[in-house]
Parts: C-alpha cells; sequence; structure tokens
C-alpha cells in the first residue's frame, strides 16, 4: 500500500496537493458573520482592536487557528494510535501536547521535565537536518510547524496550511443599550452621587445602572463568497530527512500520512460566536494535487485508502511511546530569577 503513495515523494511528483472549498454563512450567502479581531499596529493611531480587511479581503480564520483546529483530531479514534499520546501535569491539570499552541515548542513542555529530550530533537534538526527524534515524541510538529524561538531557534515549516477568507467583505458597526430593572432602587439607595463610593463608573461597570454601548464592530457581510484554503506542502515535505536513505522514507511516508489525515480532515466551522459557517452545496470542493508546471488533476486517493496507508506507514515507522510529562514551576522561577539577574 505504501508504494501507491510513493509518487507523490518522489521529486518529480506534485509540489501540493490543494482544497479550494466555499463555504457560507449558516443563515445564507448574505448572512452577516463575525471574523476575529486583531490589535493593531503598534505605529496606528487607532488603539482599538480590528477586523483585517484588505482591499476587500476578510481575514476568518487564521493559519494558526486553523492548525490548532485540526491537530486535536489525533486524540481521538480512529487516529490516537498513529501518534504518541503526550501529556504534561499542571498541578491537578492534564494538558495533551495536541492542545499546545506551539506544539514541541510550546512553553508546557518546555518548562517540563521531558524538555531535555525535545531540545535534543530540535537541535538535531538544526544540526544534523534528521528529524526523526522529533517525530518519536511529537510527529504533528512535523505536519503543523512549530518555532523554537525561545531556546534552539529551531524553525519547522508547516506542511498543512489551511486558512478562510470572505471575499467583497462589508463591514457593518452595531450598538447596544443595557437596561438595569433596579436603577432606581440603586440610585436612592447610594445616592445620586456615586461618586462618592470613589469610582464614578461603578454601578455601571456592576450592571446595576442603565449602561448605553457605542458603536462597535458589527460583523461582516461577504459579498463575493467565502473560500476555505488548504495546501499540503509536498515540497517541504520531501525536505525531511532521517539519516539514511531507507530511515528518510519510512519517516517521510509516516508524515505523509499524518499529514493527509489532517489535510483531508472535515474542516471546523464553528469558529467562534456568530461565525458558524457550512459548506456551500452549489459549489463542490475541489481537491487537486499540483504540478511544478501549473497543471491540476483530482486527487485520485480516497478516505479509506489514505487511512489504510496511514496506519502501514505508522506501523512502518514505528510510533513512539505514550508520555506523561509534569510541569516544573521551579524551572520558571529560575528562568525568571536568570532574567532579572541579566538586567
Amino acid at each position: 500500500m505504501t508504494d501507491r503513495f510513493d509518487t507523490w515523494l518522489s521529486d518529480d511528483g506534485p509540489v501540493a496537493l490543494v482544497i479550494r472549498e466555499s463555504l457560507v454563512a449558516v443563515t445564507g450567502k448574505d448572512g452577516v458573520i463575525f471574523p476575529p479581531t486583531f490589535a493593531p499596529d503598534q505605529e496606528s493611531t487607532d488603539k482599538k482592536a480590528g477586523y483585517v480587511i484588505d482591499d476587500g479581503i476578510c481575514l476568518v480564520d487564521t493559519v494558526g487557528s486553523q492548525s490548532n483546529r485540526l491537530e486535536p483530531i489525533f486524540k481521538k479514534e480512529p487516529y490516537r494510535k498513529l501518534v504518541p499520546q503526550v501529556t504534561v501535569a499542571v498541578g491537578e491539570r492534564t494538558v495533551n501536547l495536541l492542545d499546545a499552541g506551539h506544539r514541541a515548542a510550546d512553553a508546557v513542555v518546555r518548562f517540563s521535565d521531558l524538555w531535555s529530550e525535545l531540545q535534543a530533537a530540535f537541535l538535531d534538526i538544526r544540526e544534523k537536518g534528521d528529524s526523526q527524534r522529533l517525530a518519536k515524541i511529537a510527529p504533528t510538529s512535523l505536519v503543523f510547524g512549530a518555532w523554537d524561538s525561545r531556546d534552539t531557534q529551531t524553525k519547522i515549516p508547516r506542511l498543512v496550511e489551511s486558512t478562510i477568507r470572505a471575499y467583497g467583505a462589508t463591514p457593518l458597526r452595531r450598538s447596544a443599550q443595557y437596561t438595569s430593572s433596579i436603577e432606581e432602587d440603586v440610585r436612592r439607595e447610594l445616592g445620586i452621587d456615586a461618586a462618592s463610593l470613589g469610582d464614578k463608573d461603578f454601578p455601571a461597570e456592576w450592571g446595576l445602572v442603565d449602561n448605553p454601548s457605542g458603536r462597535v464592530h458589527g460583523g461582516v457581510v461577504a459579498r463575493e463568497g467565502i473560500r476555505r484554503e488548504a495546501v499540503l506542502n509536498l515540497v517541504a515535505l520531501r525536505a525531511l530527512s532521517a539519516g539514511d536513505a531507507e530511515a528518510t522514507r519510512k519517516l517521510q511516508r509516516y508524515i505523509l500520512g499524518l499529514s493527509l489525515i489532517a489535510f483531508l480532515a472535515p474542516a471546523t466551522l464553528y469558529l467562534r460566536q456568530g461565525c458558524l459557517l457550512t459548506v456551500d452545496k452549489k459549489s463542490p470542493p475541489r481537491k487537486l494535487a499540483v504540478h511544478r508546471d501549473g497543471a491540476e488533476e483530482d486527487l485520485p486517493a480516497a478516505k479509506k485508502e489514505i487511512e489504510s496507508f496511514a496506519a502501514e506507514a505508522a506501523a512502518e515507522f514505528g510510533v513512539g511511546p505514550n508520555r506523561q510529562a509534569t510541569f516544573d514551576a521551579d524551572a520558571v522561577k529560575k528562568k525568571a530569577k536568570e532574567k532579572k539577574t541579566k538586567k
């Protein structure tokens, strides 16, 4: 079965697999959706958070956010056995590495008793170009990327990227008015001069009196549609190495299997409050293999074939063992002390 997909690992194979999927607000094509808001540029005079809209194109879900939505698929059946289940005990809480935003470079493991092994894995990649050790501990870091910006400076590119954008986006505004059911009673009990409490905004802040809200972001209408675009970068995947040729091929097959599972997984379309999307049935998704010369062909492999390939490739590579690490608060204190001393 693994040989069937080896053409995608050959230098003359496709450069990428691509999904173009049209989406629509659950209320219809003219429905209002709420994109995320982002902090303004440091140079901006406007200090309020806002939508990212450029030339009518609005960012609805970022590459990082999409990755964090996709990665936890490997915590669930039937895919959880394809990767090591690595957890970190933080007091009474347990965090699965698949939920950590920065994956193998996340602070939850950087300040744990597993860090020395992960640090060695990052150094293997930086110094030797060998990803095998990281694949045995945190293989999804090779799928969705990681940057150990606070230690080894090792950068691992994303193989699977997904982004959602709205086109022809028209931003809207909204406002609101809170009406207290006990305002008169509050004014009588506190006295009309609430400033005597030391904070003139106190009654409103606590919802005790009427409080109008100014005009704020009210979502957008996507006049020209919403589209999710996903890419599986086969060029970057073929750059993964594990030393000798045989080990490298096993590693690449394993990571390809995981990447295909994530790439073809149904997108999570409840993005946030006010942003529930669905697939546009009038515009079927395109799943393509794209070649160097720009030629496109429909993706030939079916879901069951890919699942079988992923399982076989995982068995051939040898999935790393499940691990349970412990967060070390003393390591955080030590790092803080070192930083203070340097200052």
